[in-house]
């Protein structure tokens, strides 16, 4: 019993600092690109960040970005995703919709096990900014607990990892605010590939290294349910890796989640 406590303080401690650096090399890979560090985020200091849409982002140095992924998971092109940040040694943040986990919880169990951070997106994706706010509340919670579900059996609607994004970004200020007060980070983003207009993988290449090299930092926003963005991935993270980039890892600053 003392040991099973003694191992928990420890854990608690390490996901309470503001950052832990992580291993940059790949096994078998010393070209990869590789995750430089990861970062403990928390409500209670960033309760809202990327710069798209909102007036701060999170605390990166010029060329760290952090990928995340909405809408998944999906059967024809999450694998692919996730099998391009392997072969990179790179981790992510995985946004997934509640109906999808429902319909495939392995690929979102794949990407917690595969060292992936797990945000929310809501259960059916809606512009929340035109639901009354129960209704509003209900989907997000609907969502949140799908995903929990997926993930580790049990249904709630505390999130493991307190991260939700917007559909569409369609806020509101007592959304943002009631999402702030239940301790969970609300994720805009500095940098898209516009990855839901139709276009090949190449354009969509050049199109979103224009728009790094821009800003240089920040929050990118893709979606693993796209086939253009899991054919274009493994290209982006090679030069990416060329370009000196570097990838960080958010995690969340909170301890054990028990209810």
């Amino acid at each position: 019993m003392h040991r099973l406590v003694a191992s928990l303080i420890s854990f608690l401690a390490i996901v309470a600092m503001p950052s832990v650096g992580v291993a940059g090399s790949c096994a078998g890979r010393p070209d990869a690109l590789g995750t430089s560090r990861t970062l403990a985020v928390s409500a209670a200091t960033t309760p809202r960040v990327g710069r798209k849409h909102f007036p701060d982002t999170l605390p990166l140095a010029d060329k760290e970005l952090v990928l995340t992924f909405d809408d998944g998971p999906w059967p024809t092109t999450t694998p692919r995703v996730l099998d391009a940040l392997k072969a990179e040694c790179v981790r992510a943040t995985f946004f997934l919709l509640g109906r999808n986990t429902d319909a495939h919880p392995a690929l979102a169990r794949r990407a917690l096990a595969e060292g992936h951070s797990i945000g929310h997106h809501t259960y059916s994706h809606p512009l929340l900014s035109n639901l009354p706010l129960a209704k509003a509340e209900a989907e997000i919670n609907r969502g949140i607990a799908r995903d929990e579900f997926a993930l580790t059996g049990v249904a709630r609607s505390t999130p493991s990892t307190p991260f939700f994004r917007f559909p569409g970004f369609a806020s509101s200020q007592l959304l943002l605010d009631r999402l702030q007060d239940r301790g969970i980070v609300v994720f805009g983003a500095d940098v898209w590939a516009s990855d839901w207009e139709p276009m090949s993988p190449d354009v969509q290449l050049q199109k979103l290294l224009r728009r790094i090299e821009h800003v240089r930092r920040g929050i990118v926003l893709l979606h693993d349910t796209k086939a253009q963005t899991a054919a274009m991935l493994p290209r982006l993270l090679r030069e990416l890796r060329t370009r000196g980039y570097r990838i960080v890892h958010v995690v969340p600053a909170v301890g054990i989640v028990t209810n």
